[in-house]
């Protein structure tokens, strides 16, 4: 019969992995207990939970979560990072730690939604850009087409315009000098 302390970390876990929009696997040996503390400190500020897991309550937590894959990535001593915002900004912060730090701190990989990630995925997520520019850019690439479609339209309609404008002005040009030719000959008599 498991201890309730178990059953109530697993439940824990499982909620987590529900509610997270991306979950990171490292391997913490060899860190400190400052350096962990710092690690978390600079997660929270992104809205990134920081856990020490054990293996197979991970594993009973992902299996009720519906994420049986991140199984994958839980191996040896691992702590998972719980990124409830922009998955990038939970990437980001553990890269940049490592390299700020040297940290012998490892990525093994992670989860982002249904899909699992390698190492090299989550160093892939810090280099994209914020979500708020991806909507920009498949906004606007979504809008060329409209926009070069109206251009052609329009087009035609332009060019007439400008023929129409030049033989009026050529029609104005005309009338003046008759009016001028006119006023020439009232004047002679």
């Amino acid at each position: 019969m498991p201890k309730q302390r178990k059953i109530d970390q697993v439940a824990e876990l499982q909620d987590k992995l529900g509610r997270c929009s991306v979950a990171i696997a490292t391997d913490h040996t060899g860190l400190t207990v400052n350096a962990l503390n710092d690690l978390r400190r600079s997660l929270r500020q992104k809205n990134v939970e920081y856990r020490v897991v054990k293996n197979s309550l991970t594993y009973l937590a992902a299996d009720g979560a519906e994420v049986p894959h991140l199984k994958g990535v839980i191996r040896g001593p691992t702590a998972l990072a719980f990124g409830y915002g922009n998955p990038a900004e939970a990437a980001s912060v553990l890269e940049g730690y490592i390299r700020s730090t040297r940290s012998v701190l490892a990525i093994r990989g992670g989860i982002l939604g249904a899909r699992i990630m390698t190492p090299s995925d989550v160093l892939t997520l810090t280099t994209l850009p914020p979500r708020e520019v991806l909507v920009a850019r498949v906004l606007g690439q979504l809008q060329a087409p409209v926009a070069g479609l109206l251009g052609q339209l329009q087009a035609p309609m332009q060019r007439l315009l400008g023929a129409l404008q030049h033989e009026m002005s050529q029609f104005l040009l005309l009338l003046q000098q008759r009016v001028e030719q006119l006023k020439a000959k009232e004047g002679a008599k």
